[in-house]
């Protein structure tokens, strides 16, 4: 049996090496928060933090993940649902269909993160994950809003 530390646990799995991380996550471990959206890594329906950076996990051989590494998925950003980026999201209605929105949280918290008042272009760059309802202005007001509101660039 292999092992990945998901959300803080040691976890064990059966999967070839080859085996997308998404699969072993949705399918072995049953956190079916992750979705799949493309396979290709262009959705970012799939995006989960590998050691903190937001990673496409339906690209990344789960063989490529050390047993030191940590995996989160949106199960584990915060398990009562009370991250700043879960709480702007909420607040300000951002999903539509919702099927995107766990790759769209995880990619913003993980820049929030890295950049905790992240310019417009800063957001641009790191929200490269794709809606089809278009909810982009309520995605980006949300991150500022996680932000504290106090974001740097112009308004958009």
């Amino acid at each position: 049996m292999a092992r990945l530390n998901v959300n803080g646990r040691v976890r064990e799995f059966d999967a070839e090496p080859d085996t997308p991380l998404l699969w072993v996550l949705r399918e072995q471990l049953q956190l079916t928060g992750t979705k799949y959206g493309c396979g290709i890594a262009q959705c970012g329906a799939c995006t989960v933090h590998i050691d903190g950076v937001a990673t496409r996990s339906c690209v990344r051989p789960v063989s490529t993940v050390g047993p030191d590494e940590k995996v989160v998925t949106i199960e584990g950003l915060s398990p009562q649902g009370d991250h700043p980026v879960q709480k702007a999201w909420a607040a300000l209605d951002v999903p539509q269909c919702g099927y995107c929105q766990a790759g769209m949280v995880m990619a913003a918290a993980a820049l929030l993160k890295s950049k905790p008042q992240p310019t417009d272009a800063d957001i641009d760059q790191a929200m490269s994950n794709i809606c089809r309802c278009g909810t982009y202005n309520r995605v980006r007001a949300a991150i500022k809003q996680a932000a504290g509101g106090r974001t740097g660039g112009a308004a958009g």
